[in-house]
């Protein structure tokens, strides 16, 4: 049962215990059947801040001692500087803190199952009950106390964010990292490994809370798609793809809102329309538009990408032809979805959820990622593009595996000829926001499956 996230001090307190939740493929979900808008009930700022902070400790008692433990690290060190702040250190600071101030450094180390993980604070400021200060003396030199505090606790193997792969696991600076090495000396520095896996692991993992809010969380950016997408802001043949896109902004941020990326608006025109209305910046009768965005709302992301049509005069649906494009793209997504199991690399995942798509008859190109702290996130990336258009280093780093207690934004396009466009061939770009349990995929708070309607 998903618990209200309008009333943060109702929210269960989460057991240890990781959610169990069946595959959910569920369609679009109406205002109503959500019991209201989620956009207007969002959290003010310092409810969200006991919020986060409450997740916090729990993340920190129950998630980062399994990751460290898996990975085989006894002592991560996360070390960065004010205004080059490693992706990491925010996700393990409380709020209000927005900046590392300085050269902040946090310390775990991992006692054991009966021990625990101690957290230490080797910074010049405070960081509240979550930490225990190891920087106390501040006549002596800040990494002078690290270097004391190391040969103390005298661990097997250090954790470094140095990585060739992962930007989320190499927020280690090589200035920081000079410095590191001259204070703690040889033998300290030989024990350094890298702790990519640590990052990811611990950027990745979704507690039972989390998870559960990522349903309002992803029901404010389906009530903001729908307001845009709609007669209150489109005037066919006055509105352009521009002020949609900038009224978005201004929209979330009014909401008091992020977004981590800017927001598309694109339109789709028959052939014979666009030979009359090449402008394709003009929204006009008879598009078919398409969006992309996502917001950040309690430190997470979301990430979508949904269709409307613009009736004609006189009509009161979409082509039957764009209707059918949308009905296969959500049956690519079914194929996609059934591909997630864990253990499983991301190149395996898409590799056999593109055969068997083709098989299907469905004309699908798959490129999803990882959702969490980071729009991009950190984790399991199934990319089904050549490599001259895919990101650099791609395929290594789809080598990494499917890990349950994860979010994604399920991204793929999906082609298909319209007859009542002559055969043009249209393109559904399609993304949602999803979780991965052990039960397996589900969508948090619906999908499309009915085209969105401007009059």
């Amino acid at each position: 049962m998903t618990t209200n996230p309008h009333r943060p001090r109702g929210l269960r307190s989460a057991a240890p215990a990781v959610l169990t939740l069946g595959i959910l493929f569920g369609s679009s979900v109406s205002t109503e059947a959500r019991g209201g808008r989620d956009i207007d009930n969002i959290l003010p700022l310092r409810t969200r801040a006991e919020v986060v902070n409450r997740w916090l400790e729990w993340r920190l008692e129950n998630i980062l001692p399994v990751i460290m433990r898996r990975e085989g690290i006894d002592l991560w060190l996360v070390v960065n500087r004010e205004y080059n702040e490693d992706p990491v250190y925010l996700t393990l600071v409380p709020e209000p803190v927005m900046a590392a101030r300085r050269t902040a450094i946090l310390v775990f180390h991992d006692r054991g199952a009966e021990g625990g993980v101690d957290r230490y604070n080797g910074s010049y400021y405070g960081l509240g009950d979550l930490y225990r200060p190891a920087w106390t003396d501040k006549s002596r030199p800040q990494l002078d106390s690290l270097a004391e505090l190391l040969k103390k606790l005298d661990p097997r193997k250090i954790a470094v964010n140095v990585s060739a792969d992962w930007a989320f696991g190499d927020g280690l600076s090589a200035g920081l990292r000079d410095a590191l090495e001259r204070a703690l000396g040889p033998d300290l520095v030989s024990r350094f490994v890298p702790g990519e896996r640590l990052c990811l692991g611990w950027l990745e993992t979704r507690s039972p809370e989390e998870s559960s809010v990522y349903r309002h969380i992803a029901g404010v950016a389906h009530d903001l798609i729908a307001e845009f997408f709609s007669n209150r802001v489109i005037v066919p043949g006055v509105t352009t793809t521009d002020d949609v896109v900038w009224w978005i902004r201004q929209r979330i941020a009014g909401l008091g809102l992020e977004t981590w990326f800017q927001p598309s608006v694109s339109v789709q025109r028959s052939r014979a329309e666009a030979e009359r209305n090449p402008d394709l910046k003009t929204i006009r009768r008879g598009d078919l538009l398409h969006c992309d965005v996502g917001i950040r709302y309690l430190r997470l992301c979301t990430d979508m990408q949904w269709q409307a049509y613009v009736l004609r005069e006189g009509e009161s649906d979409a082509p039957r032809g764009l209707r059918e494009a949308l009905l296969r793209a959500n049956a690519v997504a079914d194929v996609f979805a059934a591909e997630f199991r864990a253990g499983r690399t991301g190149l395996e995942i898409v590799r056999s959820a593109m055969d068997k798509a083709g098989a299907a008859g469905l004309r699908p190109l798959i490129y999803s990622h990882p959702l969490g702290y980071h729009g991009h996130g950190a984790g399991c990336i199934m990319d089904a593009r050549p490599p001259e258009s895919a990101p650099e280093g791609i395929l290594e780093r789809m080598a990494y595996p499917l890990y349950p207690d994860t979010a994604y934004a399920v991204e793929f396009s999906s082609t298909t000829s319209v007859p009542e466009w002559g055969g043009q061939d249209v393109r559904i770009g399609y993304e949602e926001t999803a979780l991965f349990t052990s039960a397996g995929l589900r969508f948090v708070d619906g999908r499309q499956e009915r085209l969105l309607l401007i009059r």
